[in-house]
């Protein structure tokens, strides 16, 4: 049986103890989230989660039909036509005559930049599909981050 990695989109009632449920939910069955974003939507008592889960398509079905029936839910969206975005921010201890030119050329390929700069240090951005992401990671570790913060994938139905 093949897993397949799998975006779900929940639109759920913005209150205490929704974000439990629906990560209980997952625990309680032996499901594994892989990334899960949660924001406010602007204007509403709503709020967006995005989670990002693998499994064969049976344990995709269960988990979309055991999320419609959770109290705080309104919207459950999972379909193949999603436009996602990850984002990454990555430090690195920078002499000002090495590197910074490299680094800002490769955070630009990734629809990015250096967002911060400081004595001694810079912090770029990248902000593209989950796969760009692990690739920018992956060239970056060619200049030796000292740390890396990974945001979750955000998904929007197209």
């Amino acid at each position: 049986m093949q897993k397949v990695r799998r975006v779900i989109s929940v639109i759920v009632q913005n209150e205490a103890q929704v974000l439990a449920r629906v990560s209980g939910l997952f625990a309680g069955r032996g499901y594994n989230i892989d990334s899960l974003t949660v924001a406010a939507i602007p204007n509403s008592n709503m709020s967006h989660m995005t989670i990002v889960t693998r499994g064969s398509k049976r344990v995709i079905e269960q988990i979309i039909k055991q999320l419609h029936k959770l109290i705080p839910v309104y919207k459950v969206i999972e379909h193949d036509s999603m436009v996602e975005k990850e984002m990454v921010l990555i430090k690195f201890q920078i002499d000002k005559t090495k590197n910074f030119a490299d680094i800002q050329a490769l955070f630009e390929a990734y629809n990015g930049g250096i967002v911060n700069a400081g004595e001694g240090m810079i912090i770029a951005m990248a902000a593209d599909e989950s796969h760009r992401i692990s690739h920018c990671i992956e060239a970056a570790s060619n200049f030796n981050p000292v740390e890396i913060v990974r945001s979750g994938v955000v998904a929007m139905e197209r």
